[in-house]
């Protein structure tokens, strides 16, 4: 079983250092069905191991100015005032329900990734008078002001899925965040970690205390996991990123037909 903990781990962390987004996919997976984890304990463990996994990653990003706080901020705060209603009924939701639905969102993620991408236009950016932050969109007050309602609902409909299925959402927050926000793809995928962390975190509590937390298997699957991630950024450049994510798609698919045959149908 450590082994397949290990090797669990290890995958979850490079497909996150690959592609950025994906940790909770293939972790509550990994824990259901290679280690065996009753399905409301993987989903809790799930949201503990990309709590700080995309913590680390957050951080690393800030420290490179791709994080935009105040954004993540306002959208956070929303999320994790979703993420604990997500968490209170998750509790009480059937297994099979939970499971569907993450096969959905999963079929959902797949079919976004083998989607023909178009190319983001970079917002134009000015740098803060008299400060040394990162540089902001000329209109990016207006924006977001103009956009507060769609922000709200997003934010609390993205971490209210984080918390009754156990999945961190950044294939939707990072596309909600270039269209209502307008700040570079970068920015938004670095910002996209700090408001999963939050959710996550949020929904880990809800759920510490309901359900038992094998923190020996979750410490080292975190652990792996974050070694991974290190990994697959630093051989992230000698992969195409659109085949990557085409290889990634075709398996999400099967997998969520796996979970919707087993133990949904």
């Amino acid at each position: 079983m450590i082994i397949i903990a290990i090797f669990a781990g290890a995958v979850n962390g490079i497909v996150l250092g690959l592609l950025g987004s994906g940790g909770s996919i293939v972790s509550m997976p990994s824990l259901l069905y290679l280690l065996h984890v009753e399905p409301k304990q993987a989903i809790a463990m799930s949201l503990g191991i990309v709590a700080v996994t995309a913590s680390i990653s957050a951080l690393d990003n800030w420290r490179r100015g791709n994080v935009d706080v105040r954004v993540a901020a306002m959208f956070g705060l929303f999320g994790v005032i979703g993420a604990f209603c997500g968490t209170r009924l998750g509790v009480h939701t059937p297994v099979a329900l939970q499971l569907g639905l993450f096969a959905l969102v999963m079929l959902a993620a797949a079919w976004r990734m083998l989607r023909t991408k178009k190319q983001q236009q970079p917002v134009q950016s000015v740098q803060r008078t008299g400060g040394s932050g990162p540089a902001i969109s000329i209109a990016e007050n207006e924006i977001i002001k103009a956009h507060m309602g769609q922000i709200a609902l997003l934010g609390m409909g993205v971490g209210a899925l984080t918390g009754l299925i156990g999945v961190g959402g950044g294939f939707l927050i990072v596309p909600s965040l270039v269209l209502i926000s307008g700040i570079p793809m970068k920015t938004a995928i670095g910002t996209s970690l700090a408001i999963v962390a939050a959710n996550s975190y949020t929904g880990f509590s809800g759920y510490m205390g309901v359900v038992p937390i094998n923190w020996i298997m979750m410490t080292s699957f975190t652990a792996v996991t974050v070694a991974g991630s290190f990994a697959g950024t630093r051989i992230a450049h000698r992969f195409s990123q659109e085949k990557l994510k085409k290889i990634f798609a075709v398996f999400l698919i099967i997998v969520a037909m796996y979970i919707l045959l087993k133990s949904v149908i």
